[in-house]
């Protein structure tokens, strides 16, 4: 499925300014508090009645994504209405799953529109129990799924001022996560871009609470995978955050011998395994980890804003360095976890 890029594809906004005078925490303060909870009240609400894979409250979670991408003016990388890539019921190995999809929004670059950057989130969760408990999934993963969004929207305002980035972005919703990270799978096996051209994936899964190991410390998030593949990239992440958002960057589970074994357990591995950069942002688990009690209620939604901004600001670095990417330890990273 390696598509042609459709005369649409478009930026935003004419290129009237050189990206390199473009304050880009300008463009991060439009993430806020207020617009994030707007959206996770919402996104993990009764209505989407869990966002089980197939069924009808992952459907109008969909239907959801695609009408805020619309609304921003973001076209699909497939072409016209069409902002769904589906993904076959063949490729689940468990239970019996309906036709799902994949979410997809594109935002064509000014100077290397062939280089894509990747921004990830899963919009899955589990649905409902036996019981008719609803599964929210207010942090798993409406937190990271309303981020992209946000991240999508501080990157059309920044384009709709002439700063459009210099490399492509593809924001990608991904389904079937929680049936064992099935839709970034098939991405990656049938990539709506070259994975050639692929440069990176910052996959956000889990950034809205505070777990027990931080209590009395919100100022912080767990990273993983940043060094695994790229030196340029943990260089990269590093320095962004030291001059932007200074948050706790905590790199507990990106130990190899950690037993949680994180890494290989969200979208980004289907990516790391074809040796592209990943950072996969995550805030640890909690009480409410896979329970019917993780409601937006319980986010800390300044906290979910200020990670969301360190993803953009990151996201900013990797779309306009002169340089892409280097990857440096692809030899030894992809059979680790195989």
């Amino acid at each position: 499925m390696l598509l042609a890029f459709p005369a649409i594809l478009l930026s935003c906004g004419a290129q009237n300014g050189k990206i390199e005078d473009a304050d880009p925490m300008e463009y991060a303060n439009t993430i806020t508090a207020e617009d994030l909870k707007e959206h996770l009240y919402t996104f993990a609400s009764d209505e989407f009645e869990g966002r089980e894979t197939g069924e009808p409250g992952q459907k109008k979670a969909a239907e959801y994504l695609k009408n805020e991408y619309k609304s921003l003016n973001l076209p699909s990388p497939i072409g016209g209405d069409d902002y769904f890539q589906e993904v076959p019921v063949s490729y689940f190995k468990r239970g019996n799953v309906k036709p799902t999809e994949n979410v997809v929004a594109f935002l064509k670059g000014s100077e290397k529109p062939e280089e894509i950057l990747v921004i990830s989130s899963h919009y899955d969760h589990v649905g409902i129990d036996d019981k008719g408990r609803i599964y929210n999934g207010a942090d798993d993963d409406g937190s990271g799924t309303v981020g992209v969004l946000e991240i999508a929207e501080a990157f059309v305002k920044a384009s709709k001022d002439g700063y459009t980035p210099k490399r492509s972005i593809l924001f990608l919703n991904v389904t079937g996560e929680e049936k064992g990270l099935v839709g970034s799978k098939f991405y990656t096996d049938e990539p709506i871009f070259p994975l050639a051209n692929t440069v990176a994936n910052l996959n956000i899964d889990m950034i809205g609470r505070i777990d027990p190991d931080h209590e009395g410390n919100d100022n912080y998030v767990y990273l993983i995978g940043s060094d695994k593949l790229s030196t340029d990239l943990h260089s990269l992440s590093e320095s962004v955050n030291e001059k932007y958002v200074k948050m706790d960057l905590d790199y507990k589970y990106n130990d190899e011998n950690d037993p949680n074994r994180f890494y290989y357990r969200s979208d980004h591995y289907n990516f790391a395994k074809n040796n592209i950069p990943i950072i996969f942002y995550f805030n640890g688990t909690h009480a409410d980890y896979h329970k019917h009690t993780d409601t937006p209620d319980k986010i800390e939604y300044d906290l979910l804003a200020k990670r969301t901004q360190l993803v953009f600001l990151t996201a900013w670095e990797i779309a306009n360095r002169d340089a892409r990417l280097v990857v440096d330890k692809a030899e030894d990273s992809v059979t680790a976890g195989e």
